[in-house]
């Protein structure tokens, strides 16, 4: 039996989304144990200030290897944001958008519009994301200039008390969002919801979806692809075979 899979992400787009899950789950574990102030006195002083340290580490991956993938793949970086963001919205888009909340409770019920690579929905969340993460990067590193880049306050920048506390709430709101729209972002990703079953290899695998998958989530997209052929792989007993 032959099944045919389309080659969705590239290997560069799969390691970054690693990088940006690994590093937002760890900042969300510690960023708990910085904010929360029973935390701290529970923990103890010293657990607190391996983890306020963990925090701000781990912040470079998330930071450094998007810029590195820009620097490296401008055009890649460029069409993510024409495509991926902020491509206009489609009557399909806006009756997906409507029908989501219901579909999510009976999804047997609802027969969904086609959609482009990109759902309009998946956009619009996936952008309030993105923004959020940005933001929560800039803000978070206000903070941490504020007692030094090093240890024993070395490289310290100094801010006018309003712009630390601004700082302050503007972080702790992009955590709150990077928190509701992470975890719905990983119940759609990780294929609990079952209409998505199997996605996840999209991002945590081989990058492919099979042909029936894509048809069903991408219907517009999937037709492009299918008749172009470029990026169909046909997979018989487990292993490749080449496109016919």
């Amino acid at each position: 039996m032959i099944t045919k899979y389309i080659k969705r992400h590239s290997v560069t787009a799969r390691l970054t989304h690693w990088t940006a899950a690994i590093s937002v789950i760890t900042l969300t574990i510690t960023g708990l144990f910085v904010l929360i102030q029973a935390w701290n006195n529970a923990v103890g002083s010293d657990f607190t200030i391996a983890m306020r340290w963990t925090h701000r580490l781990i912040a470079i991956p998330l930071i450094v290897v998007p810029l590195l993938v820009i620097f490296f793949d401008f055009k890649g970086f460029l069409r993510f944001w024409r495509v991926d963001i902020f491509q206009k919205w489609n009557r399909d888009d806006v009756m997906y958008g409507l029908y989501f909340v219901p579909y999510m409770f009976f999804p047997s019920k609802f027969h969904m519009p086609p959609q482009r690579e990109v759902k309009g929905a998946q956009r619009a969340a996936d952008g309030l994301l993105l923004f959020s993460v940005i933001i929560a990067a800039i803000s978070g590193l206000i903070l941490w200039s504020r007692t030094g880049f090093l240890p024993e306050g070395r490289w310290a920048v100094e801010w006018s008390a309003s712009t630390i506390v601004w700082a302050r709430v503007v972080h702790v709101v992009c955590f709150i969002l990077i928190a509701v729209f992470g975890m719905a972002h990983a119940y759609l990703g990780l294929g609990i919801f079952t209409p998505y079953r199997g996605t996840v290899r999209l991002m945590f695998g081989d990058g492919k979806v099979s042909e029936t998958d894509a048809v069903y989530h991408w219907g517009y997209w999937a037709d492009v692809e299918i008749t172009s052929g470029k990026n169909v792989v046909e997979v018989e007993d487990g292993r490749k075979m080449p496109n016919q």
